[in-house]
């Protein structure tokens, strides 16, 4: 490797690793206090918060390193701009394409670090998570079964049972839904069963009253019910689910079997369309640097500074990912139509390779208004 690229290539690292750094702080601060808030309500100790976080870390890394990577070259491509280092090396007769390949290999070190990411260290996290939920619903699904104690499963939701058969069955169940600032629901049934499904347990109540206070109108509304089931899942959890296609190894997304599209119950499609965005998207940090690289090699010298060029740049850039949200339905409709996940990618590299043909076009205009090859006359 040459000097100018180890230069170059170190200035990007130092600066994605301190923007990469940045980001992921403040979203991870920001998604933590929001899960925190979640976990401490259904009674959680500090150490569930702090295994979900670290879970989640994954998932979110890999949504910041490509911006990262695109903030990383913008800003260091404006430093070499700014100190002229940039015009003495294609004064030094480097080509646009040249002063491109320390942009590339870092764009491919970054595309590496994100592949190991989406396919082994993400789908393990996703589904270490899943199984902690699923741990953490049962759990509570289980402290719901105790007699004469008000229960509080979730944010507006009080629970009373007044007797436990030994075959599992409740008694005198009490049920109270305030979480509606426009009513108040409750139930009261001479019987109840608690009964585990794929998106979360259900409560059976049977031969049951329900009084309904419209909070409004100062209205109450009373009926009568033979069974009720009332779904607990949105307050505890998905229990007893299969794998998400998010959880998946990638070997297991190249030849799907009958039995794991049951278990996920995803189509061909989904199933596909994953395998492609694993393959892809490692691929969309070389594109963001070299998007940003290349829009700002090209640009011309302006006394009002850079800021036209890099509002470009996050056009662009904004432009890629929404073609990107385009193609994603048209690709979960059929199993074939996986391949529209790499056209954004295509896209992008496409436009990095016209902007750059474009700049190396340009040619300097002589000094001296001789024509290039003739002596002046003496």
């Amino acid at each position: 490797m040459a000097r100018l690229d180890r230069y170059i290539l170190a200035q990007l690292l130092w600066v994605f690793g301190f923007f990469a750094l940045v980001l992921v702080a403040v979203t991870w601060v920001n998604r933590a206090v929001r899960l925190f808030d979640q976990l401490i309500a259904d009674g959680q100790p500090m150490l569930v918060f702090l295994e979900f976080t670290l879970l989640s870390l994954p998932m979110l890394i890999r949504t910041v390193l490509p911006i990262a990577a695109f903030v990383a070259a913008i800003y260091v491509t404006l430093s070499l701009l700014r100190s002229s280092e940039l015009t003495v090396m294609r004064a030094a007769g480097l080509s646009p394409w040249r002063l491109a390949r320390p942009v590339a290999l870092f764009g491919l070190i970054v595309a590496v670090f994100l592949g190991a990411l989406m396919h082994f260290l993400i789908p393990a996290a996703r589904a270490q998570l899943a199984e902690r939920q699923a741990e953490i619903a049962q759990n509570i699904t289980s402290g719901l079964l105790q007699a004469g104690v008000f229960q509080h499963p979730g944010a507006g939701l009080t629970v009373f049972i007044s007797d436990i058969t030994p075959e599992g069955g409740l008694r005198g169940v009490y049920l109270s839904d305030h979480r509606s600032a426009a009513q108040r629901v409750d139930y009261t049934a001479r019987s109840a069963l608690i009964v585990p499904e794929r998106t979360g347990p259900k409560l059976v109540m049977i031969d049951g009253f329900a009084q309904i206070y419209d909070r409004r109108t100062g209205r109450l509304f009373t009926t009568s019910f033979g069974d009720f089931t009332y779904d607990l899942g949105a307050f505890i959890g998905p229990a007893g689910r299969g794998r998400s296609v998010q959880e998946l190894a990638t070997r297991e997304l190249i030849v799907p079997s009958a039995a794991l599209l049951e278990e996920t119950r995803a189509t061909p499609a989904q199933l596909r369309y994953e395998l492609a965005l694993r393959l892809v998207d490692p691929l969309m940090a070389l594109a963001t640097a070299l998007l940003g690289f290349a829009v700002l090699l090209a640009s011309r010298f302006s006394r009002l500074g850079f800021w036209r060029p890099v509002l470009v740049a996050v056009v662009l850039l904004g432009l890629t990912q929404v073609l990107a949200n385009a193609l994603a339905g048209p690709a979960l409709r059929a199993p074939d139509r996986a391949w529209l996940a790499a056209l954004p990618l295509l896209a992008a590299l496409a436009g990095v390779a016209l902007i750059l043909a474009q700049a190396s076009r340009r040619r300097r205009v002589p000094t001296t208004g001789q024509e290039p090859g003739k002596e002046a006359a003496g």
